[in-house]
């Protein structure tokens, strides 16, 4: 199975939206099925075959998840990181901001889905091919 050190590797050579299908596909070779990634924190939750679940240390201080979920604030700040101007830590930022307590990538479906607190979905997008 991966593990953690093999995610942050594969992590480290991601500097914006833009490399995330990359990326992708590297986590798909280690393995990993499907993560969730938490916005309060940072915390994400990797899942891969026969119930294998690691999870990785939260990454900064708690912030304030907005407690109205805007799913247009979303696809604008999606969309300026998926074109690169704006870096990982920016995006969790603007993700809080718009309501988004996390997002799950489903490797198997190529989707990554954004949920406000509620468990709503926000918006769910197809993960491109890199």
């Amino acid at each position: 199975m991966f593990t953690i050190e093999q995610i942050k590797a594969a992590h480290s050579k991601v500097k914006s939206g833009a490399d995330f299908p990359g990326y992708i596909q590297k986590m798909k070779m280690l393995g990993v099925l499907s993560y969730e990634h938490f916005v309060s924190d940072g915390h994400i939750e990797y899942y891969g075959a026969n119930d294998f679940k690691i999870q990785a240390d939260a990454k900064w201080a708690l912030v304030k998840v907005a407690d109205a979920s805007s799913p247009e604030k979303l696809k604008q700040s999606l969309l300026i990181h998926q074109q690169g101007k704006t870096d990982y830590s920016i995006f969790c930022k603007q993700s809080a901001e718009a309501g988004v307590e996390k997002w799950i990538v489903d490797i198997a479906k190529m989707l990554c889905t954004y949920y406000d607190k509620a468990g709503n979905k926000m918006v769910v997008e197809t993960i491109p091919e890199p």
